[in-house]
């Protein structure tokens, strides 16, 4: 593969946020390359060498790289942690600029693979405690535009706010099935479940041209709860129980 020119944004996007893990080398011109991450949520060890060999096969020097956008989450706690570490590293040793993507909006792309396209959306992800983390979209000008903000409710409220008729896709679904088969939707494929790089590059993009970045220093995961582990430890000893002063 012949060495790409400098000019324009050598771009390194990263979809860690679920158990299956995505990322791509992209310019201006489109995805230069994307790959899979073989595990499932092992990506602390599969983000780094993947994004390595990827840029030695593209000839691009680490230090070439221009932006970084990333799922933001929510997500898994520890793939939304190692994205926003990578991020900030890259951000403080070379000068990357950061575009951070909601999660909710890189899902609502999957959409566009469907034939025909849906004209409404539903992405739903699992909040636990019989709750979702959920955005709506609908079909304008060949782009889905959000038209419900993604916020935490329980599935059936939820969806009895959706314009229809509606399709829904995410995570969230096998935990939250009983409810969406009584809400009247439809349930597109499972391959369409998964968030993918490709779609963050493109809200990224769009971020970019706004202006939309985040500084380093400043970039943190949007999670919907706190860790699992620290919930419990609250309930058995209380707020700041445990803790020294």
């Amino acid at each position: 593969m012949v060495a790409m020119s400098l000019q324009g944004p050598r771009i390194l996007v990263i979809e860690t946020s679920s158990r299956v893990g995505s990322v791509a080398l992209a310019t201006e011109g489109g995805v230069v390359s994307a790959e899979r991450l073989p595990g499932r949520m092992r990506h602390a060890g599969e983000l780094m060498p993947a994004v390595d060999s990827m840029l030695r096969q593209a000839r691009w020097p680490a230090n070439t790289l221009t932006d970084i956008y990333l799922s933001i989450g929510p997500g898994s706690f520890t793939g939304l942690r190692i994205a926003v570490t990578v991020a900030r590293t890259l951000a403080w040793s070379i000068g990357t600029r950061i575009v951070a993507v909601p999660t909710v909006d890189g899902l609502s792309r999957n959409a566009l693979s469907a034939t025909p396209r849906p004209e409404h959306v539903a992405v739903l992800l699992d909040a636990k405690q019989a709750q979702v983390f959920a955005a709506a979209f609908s079909l304008r000008d060949g782009a889905y535009e959000k038209v419900i903000e993604a916020h935490m409710a329980p599935p059936a409220e939820f969806l009895a706010r959706c314009p229809r008729p509606l399709s829904v896709l995410g995570e969230g679904i096998p935990y939250h099935r009983q409810a969406i088969d009584a809400g009247g939707v439809t349930v597109m494929p499972e391959e369409l479940w998964w968030p993918r790089a490709e779609h963050v590059l493109a809200v990224g993009r769009a971020r970019a041209m706004e202006g939309r970045f985040t500084p380093g220093g400043e970039l943190l995961p949007l999670y919907i709860r706190r860790p699992e582990a620290e919930e419990k430890w609250e309930r058995l000893h209380g707020p700041g129980g445990g803790r020294s002063q």
